[in-house]
């Protein structure tokens, strides 16, 4: 079940970040985010406040979050988007995708772009867009599975992480 997060969920997701900033560390996966910089605490409870903040809660336990909104990062506007005249308001975002790496491998990283999609839909909104560090060759290989194209690669300070190079991909629902 995906539904909007509640106060109870920050801490989870929270430790959600830090697991998965962990293993990026341990080398297990490389995601690009930075520990006590991006993502924190703040960052979700940012998404909170503006009822943004989504989680997938398994058998009672909150496995996976992300942000779902109509902000698009400054740096979008370097990107050469294949729907560059998309309207703002048509446009749905998603940010901060992250799945406890104790349940990853199991599809609930797929199963939430398509509640992405579903919401984006509901909510009038075809086109979609995402970025990832280009470091991350898991989520890569899964949103080009699911069917987004790779619109450009753009080096940004993102989040204070400074250097990062994001790929950013977008998809237009029919």
């Amino acid at each position: 079940m995906i539904r909007k997060a509640t106060d109870k969920d920050i801490k989870r997701v929270v430790e959600i970040y830090e697991k998965v900033i962990k293993n990026d560390m341990d080398g297990a996966r490389v995601v690009g985010w930075t520990l006590g910089i991006y993502p924190t605490e703040e960052t979700a409870a940012e998404a909170l406040k503006e009822g943004t903040l989504f989680v997938m809660e398994k058998d009672g336990t909150v496995v996976a979050s992300a942000r779902i909104d109509k902000n698009q990062p400054a740096a979008y506007a370097d990107v050469n988007w294949q729907d560059k005249n998309a309207h703002s308001r048509n446009v749905m975002v998603i940010h901060t995708l992250s799945v406890d790496p104790d349940y990853s491998g199991k599809g609930y990283g797929k199963e939430f772009i398509q509640f992405y999609e579903d919401y984006a839909l509901k909510n009038g909104c075809p086109y979609l867009r995402i970025d990832t560090f280009d470091t991350n060759k898991v989520s890569r290989g899964l949103y080009k599975s699911l069917g987004y194209h790779e619109a450009g690669i753009i080096s940004c300070n993102f989040n204070n992480i400074p250097d990062g190079k994001l790929v950013c991909l977008e998809k237009r629902l029919k």
